[in-house]
């Protein structure tokens, strides 16, 4: 055979071949490759949607006819964002009227128009079997989970682990119950564990910045290394919270609770100061 004829139909071949495939269904694809993770933001969604959220196959009852659709986490006026290809129209014209999807009282899917009308509405079955139920248009179609993953419920929290989120929150402070502040003034011992005293620090009065930020300065040397690299030269109080600052600007807040100020929220090294008396 002519070497030039050889290569001509070799190219020819090459461009036939990815039209083959697509019109064979994409069989060279990998097996994996029609599944979708689930969508950005799941892991952070409510536990009531979280099992939802992700790409399913939508399909009618007894009629080759299906569609990938993708119930998504962002929330619209009248639920939250669904999405699937434009030939899903023509392939289940039911879609036509599906703008968002939300969940049922009883926490089944529901696919809803623009104006939060349900349009396909599953009441059976569970989310890893799927859900089915009956359309607007008197059809009845089955949600499918296939192979694509979900995001799991959270897993219920141990009394330790309430604790310890509870701690990682701002305590609320009522100002009108905490110290005023002209007494804030004055000489304090800096603690880490309640009693022992690891150095002392001094809070002035005057002069006091733009920000509203007042000097504040270690009583001799410091033994804590922690305490020397955060070098707190300011202080400053509002809405009941006090505030050291560091040299760097950045700052710890403490609230007032058993006569002495502790650090606010309780993560990290604990601190807490005392005042002492004159």
């Amino acid at each position: 055979m002519d070497e030039s004829l050889s290569r001509s139909m070799l190219r020819h071949l090459g461009l036939l071949l990815p039209l083959v495939a697509a019109g064979c269904g994409l069989w060279f694809a990998p097996a994996g490759a029609q599944t979708a993770p689930p969508p950005r933001g799941a892991d952070k969604a409510p536990d009531a949607i979280r099992p939802l959220l992700g790409a399913w196959e939508l399909e009618q009852v007894g009629a080759s006819r299906s569609c990938t659709v993708t119930l998504g986490v962002e929330e619209t006026p009248q639920g939250r964002q669904v999405r699937f290809p434009a030939t899903c129209r023509r392939a289940l014209p039911v879609l036509s009227d599906v703008q968002t999807w939300n969940i049922s009282p009883n926490g089944r899917p529901q696919l809803r128009d623009a104006a939060g009308k349900v349009v396909i509405a599953f009441d059976e079955r569970t989310p890893d079997a799927g859900f089915q139920g009956k359309g607007t248009d008197g059809k009845q179609y089955a949600l499918a989970s296939k192979d694509h993953p979900r995001s799991a419920r959270r897993p219920t929290q141990n009394t330790a682990e309430r604790t310890a989120t509870a701690a990682q929150r701002p305590t609320t402070v009522d100002p009108a119950s905490a110290p005023a502040p002209d007494t804030l003034p004055g000489r304090y011992a800096v603690m880490r564990q309640q009693n022992r005293e690891a150095c002392r620090i001094t809070l002035s009065a005057t002069p006091v910045s733009a920000d509203g930020r007042a000097p504040a300065a270690f009583e001799g040397t410091c033994q804590d290394t922690g305490l020397t690299i955060f070098d707190p030269v300011g202080w400053r109080y509002s809405g009941g919270r006090l505030t050291l600052v560091a040299r760097k600007g950045h700052g710890v807040d403490l609230v007032f609770e058993n006569s002495q100020w502790r650090r606010d929220p309780a993560v990290g090294a604990p601190l807490l100061l005392r005042k002492l008396a004159p």
